[in-house]
C-alpha cells in the first residue's frame, strides 16, 4: 500500500523561509531510517506558491494563472511518499515526523492498479 503524507503550507512557507537546521536535521534522520526501512519512496519540499502557477481546464480552453495563491490553509509545502503494508504502518510513520504542537498532517492512500479491477 503507497500513502502519502502531506505537509500543509502556512504563512512562513509561504514567504519561502526554509526549515530550522534542527527541523532538517531530524527529518533526514526519519528519511533515512525510512530509506533503510524500504518504505520511502519520496519525501520533497515545494517552494512558496508564489513561485508556481494554477491551469483550469474550461472545455478546449486552458487558462493559467500565476501564484501566489492565497488560501495558505489549503496549500502544500511538501510531502512524503510511503509503500507500506497497512494503515497502521503507515500511522506510525508518520507519527514519527518532527513537528511542532499543533501542526496536522493529512495522510491518503494512492489508488493502486487493482483498486480499478472488477
Amino acid at each position: 500500500m503507497r500513502f502519502m503524507i502531506l505537509v500543509k503550507a502556512d504563512k512562513t512557507t509561504e514567504a519561502g523561509v526554509p526549515p530550522t537546521e534542527e527541523l532538517i536535521s531530524a527529518m533526514g534522520k526519519l528519511n533515512d531510517e525510512m530509506a533503510e526501512a524500504g518504505v520511502l519512496i519520496a519525501a520533497e519540499g515545494l517552494q512558496p506558491s508564489s513561485k508556481g502557477m494554477r491551469i483550469e481546464f474550461s472545455g478546449s480552453k486552458r487558462i493559467m494563472t500565476d501564484g501566489p495563491f492565497t488560501e495558505a490553509k489549503e496549500l502544500i509545502a511538501g510531502f512524503t511518499l510511503i509503500r507500506v503494508n497497512s494503515r497502521e504502518e503507515a500511522i506510525e510513520w508518520t507519527s514519527r515526523m518532527p513537528f511542532a504542537d499543533g501542526e496536522v498532517v493529512e495522510v491518503r492512500p494512492l489508488f493502486e492498479p487493482s483498486d480499478f479491477l472488477s
